[in-house]
């Protein structure tokens, strides 16, 4: 390694050795995050991002300098089924299998703020806090830009779809697979001004839940993650981004309190779920859903996702 960095977790999972993953938006952000964790733990890693940005190939850069060959990027749109063919493919061709998919990719609420011009109000009114004023400071749906509001839910709903559509073959013919969706808080699924990013989440992690009743028995499982809050990502608008996150230790406190933090989450809460879901640890573990910021890295893992899985639900109700 070429330089030090602190350990994703301190969990050691030798499952993840040489296990194939690919982790979409992946360049920044949470993906980043996850993609060097499964880098860090043995994992082969494709990254991708729907532009070419120096942000993908700093990420794959900062990859293979823990082991050369560990990771690969590639410019695709998770919105175009062709290009999420493209991927499989081009991650087979690396590494010889899909394994473990992530689905992080997705067009956050402040795309949808910009395209209905309102970026002045939002640089000037948005804090950086999740605990928003239920005012709309974005459109109101039917003042929204349609083709924005198409292209979120392609991304964001039909991404996750269809990168799954494309590995899920191989997985089950394989017998082993891990999907895991990166979704948001359930009262983001309900602001206002937001455009469709929260009910396309809710309605990810309703599929989630489907796709994982329709592969019980097939050794391929399908969880959801999501940090607990609003995140120090560029998907929050304002500067210092990486370094506004007070300090945080997950696990503790009062589990379930989604949305309700002071200051935003640091990205790096994610890791350690995201590989133990990725593990052999976590087999049969399938249609849950777990909160990053209820996870102890320094529990027992057991614990730990006992303590971060939500409070499960036979029917799902939004109103």
């Amino acid at each position: 390694m070429s330089q030090q960095r602190p350990r994703a977790s301190q969990h050691r999972y030798p499952s993840l050795s040489g296990r194939n993953a690919i982790v979409t938006g992946g360049g920044r952000g949470l993906g980043r995050v996850m993609a060097l964790a499964l880098v860090e733990q043995g994992a082969n890693v494709m990254i991708t991002g729907a532009r070419a940005t120096s942000e993908l190939a700093i990420t794959e850069g900062e990859a293979n300098d823990m082991e050369a060959g560990r990771c690969v990027s590639m410019t695709a749109d998770v919105s175009d089924p062709a290009a999420c063919e493209a991927v499989v493919r081009a991650t087979e061709a690396a590494f010889g299998s899909v394994d473990v998919l992530v689905n992080n990719a997705a067009r956050g609420p402040l795309e949808q703020l910009e395209a209905a011009g309102r970026q002045a109000q939002v640089q000037q009114g948005l804090p950086t806090a999740p605990q928003f004023n239920q005012t709309a400071l974005g459109s109101r749906f039917w003042e929204s830009d349609v083709a924005g509001h198409l292209r979120m839910l392609l991304t964001n709903l039909g991404g996750p779809f269809m990168m799954a559509r494309a590995c899920v073959g191989g997985m089950v013919e394989r017998r082993f697979g891990r999907i895991v969706n990166i979704s948001t808080s359930r009262p983001t699924m309900v602001h206002t001004g937001f455009g469709p990013y929260g009910p396309l989440k809710a309605a990810l992690e309703a599929s989630s839940r489907i796709w994982a009743a329709e592969l019980e028995g097939t050794g391929v499982t399908v969880n959801v993650l999501l940090p607990g809050g609003a995140s120090d990502t560029s998907a929050i608008p304002g500067g210092g981004v990486g370094h506004r996150a007070p300090p945080f230790r997950a696990g503790e406190g009062p589990r379930g309190q989604e949305a309700y933090t002071k200051g935003l989450l640091p990205p790096a809460i994610m890791a350690p779920p995201l590989l133990w879901l990725a593990s052999d640890e976590s087999n049969g573990v399938t249609g849950r859903r777990l909160l990053a910021r209820d996870w102890s890295d320094e529990a027992e893992t057991a614990q730990a996702a006992m303590h971060a899985e939500a409070d499960r639900i036979d029917v799902p109700h939004i109103i």
